[in-house]
């Protein structure tokens, strides 16, 4: 799949902030981070993907697996794109996506270095909803489309919110 087919396929800003409104949390334990983990790990082996997925919360590392094909790359890739969602309080493809907005690209625009920081889609904020953002989860070795998606398709599954259609209804 070519770059603009890519692109053609992303989901817009508006689908994005409509995901991190509607994926949240009432709290999140130990036990939530081992379940979405492994609901992840299950969901990745099942489409043979290549990933690493790591899930934060206050700073401590609560869960992570690197399945076959994951490289060491992408665990610098996982804390490059955890960074820009602690920092800006938004998923990592979200944040991308509106600087791309703008006609402007996350590493030429943002004056953050680019080997700390990563706006390429896989990590979403893990927010409570009475508090807040209070970790990530986050997955790479994908395409940044792909990486978001991942995320997204367990957090609807473990939360047991699945997506609204354009007219409104779950899909």
């Amino acid at each position: 799949m070519t770059t603009q087919q890519q692109q053609q396929l992303a989901p817009s800003i508006e689908e994005l902030e409509e995901q991190e409104q509607r994926l949240t949390f009432d709290r999140f334990t130990y036990d939530d981070a081992w379940a979405l983990g492994s609901l992840m790990v299950e969901l990745a082996r099942e489409r043979r993907l290549p990933v690493a997925i790591d899930i934060h919360r206050g700073g401590q590392q609560l869960f992570h697996a690197a399945l076959p094909g994951s490289a060491p790359d992408n665990d610098a890739w996982i804390v490059r794109k955890r960074r820009v969602v602690e920092r800006y309080g938004a998923a990592s493809y979200l944040v991308g996506s509106r600087f791309r907005a703008k006609g402007t690209t996350f590493e030429n625009s943002s004056r953050l270095d680019a080997d700390t920081y990563a706006a390429h889609g896989g990590s979403f904020p893990i927010r409570l909803e009475q508090a807040g953002i209070i970790g990530a989860v986050t997955v790479s070795g994908l395409p940044q489309v792909e990486d978001h998606r991942l995320v997204v398709a367990a957090l609807e599954k473990f939360l047991g919110r699945p997506a609204r259609s354009p007219g409104g209804s779950t899909d």
